[in-house]
């Protein structure tokens, strides 16, 4: 996306960003851009660094070096572990804020109903009157399919309906960017369907969204851009007819060769 001026504009971009864990090093002088409106997906084996890339941007892990912008200004710069510059703290929160995650575990609270889990962030982080949340969060719980479970507790959903409960939850809270950390991988193949619908939809409707996922059929499907990363590096990226059809790497073909 760009500006009137011309200048390129994206939600989220990383510089270089490296992490290690001890003497391993996880993530490689990393290269990511995500304009708005875009979706972007990232594949490749595991072990490749694609969940710590995702868990680095929304500073669920700390980087070793590196910058990370979003909206184009400065979130953090760290150099050798020392972080040498960052938002002021208001703006790092409000910039937290605008990105929503989706774990691989659905990650509900167990002593909460549904609406209530979708509610909780919205009334208490955000200060949302309750019956204002608890309306979004019905008109969130019809988008994903599941208003009937409103009062149900997680333990009495399948695996794919708390997933797309997760969904709703982190949508509540109006992000400018849906991260999506292999949300299906934990799913019984015949539950992956109704999540990736959700994710097709909210795609469909122009969200921000950075995905990882081993579902190919999806990312073929709906990214606008794919990323293909091993060994904690960028090897790829380009529209999924270049990616699946034409991998340059040897990498990416074998990695292609051995799923598709």
């Amino acid at each position: 996306m760009t500006e009137s001026g011309g200048k390129h504009m994206s939600i989220i971009r990383t510089e270089d960003l490296c992490k290690n864990f001890g003497d391993l090093q996880v993530l490689k002088n990393v290269n990511l851009s995500v304009d708005p409106g875009e979706v972007v997906v990232i594949i490749g084996p595991s072990g490749a660094g694609k969940s710590t890339l995702l868990r680095s941007i929304n500073t669920l892990e700390t980087i070793t070096s590196g910058q990370i912008f979003i909206d184009d200004k400065l979130f953090c710069r760290v150099k050798q572990g020392i972080i040498q510059e960052e938002m002021r703290k208001a703006e790092k929160k409000a910039a937290l804020l605008e990105m929503g995650m989706v774990f691989q575990k659905f990650n509900l609270f167990p002593n909460m109903t549904v609406r209530e889990n979708i509610t909780a962030g919205p009334v208490h982080v955000k200060k949302v009157p309750k019956d204002e949340a608890d309306d979004i969060a019905r008109e969130l719980l019809k988008r994903v399919g599941l208003l009937e479970k409103e009062n149900v507790y997680p333990a009495r959903l399948s695996g794919g309906q708390q997933q797309r409960v997760a969904i709703a939850r982190a949508l509540a809270m109006e992000p400018k960017i849906m991260l999506f950390d292999e949300p299906t991988s934990a799913l019984d193949p015949e539950l992956v369907g109704e999540v990736l619908a959700v994710m097709k939809d909210l795609a469909s409707q122009g969200m921000t969204m950075l995905c990882v996922t081993h579902e190919m059929g999806f990312a073929r499907e709906v990214a606008d851009k794919i990323v293909f990363m091993a060994d904690g590096q960028i090897l790829e990226e380009g529209t999924a007819d270049e990616i699946f059809e034409h991998p340059k790497t040897k990498e990416a073909k074998q990695f292609l060769g051995s799923i598709l």
